[in-house]
């Protein structure tokens, strides 16, 4: 039971990253001190995806899987069984990753502008 407590809580923790990966930077423009937070994330978004590093939360929730006994992640990790393929196609990656990008920037923008 706790393992698959560790696994469940590895997944939403994970969701919650990617989305605050997403749309954290908006939030800088109302409390301005996170964006720092927001800079970490998005630089742990793009070194993950350049070298292919894992993240610590997928190997914590195919961790607790695993000794929960169920299945593990597939090889390819968290994105491509939660995400790819299920929200958007798996042709569209490259995609679905510009347009995260952009909205990054979009946000990091409207951050400069509104300090002004």
């Amino acid at each position: 039971m706790m393992y698959r407590l560790v696994a469940d809580a590895a997944m939403v923790v994970h969701f919650l990253f990617l989305v605050y990966m997403a749309v954290g930077g908006f939030l800088a423009w109302r409390w301005r001190r996170t964006i720092w937070v927001h800079l970490a994330v998005a630089a742990w978004g793009v070194l993950s995806i350049l070298t292919g590093v894992e993240c610590p939360l997928t190997l914590a929730e195919d961790w607790g899987r695993r000794q929960a006994g169920m299945e593990g992640l597939p090889a390819s990790g968290f994105i491509d069984h939660y995400i790819e393929g299920v929200i958007y196609p798996e042709a569209y990656t490259n995609l679905a990753r510009l347009g995260v990008a952009v909205l990054v920037l979009f946000s990091y923008v409207g951050y400069v502008l509104r300090r002004q």
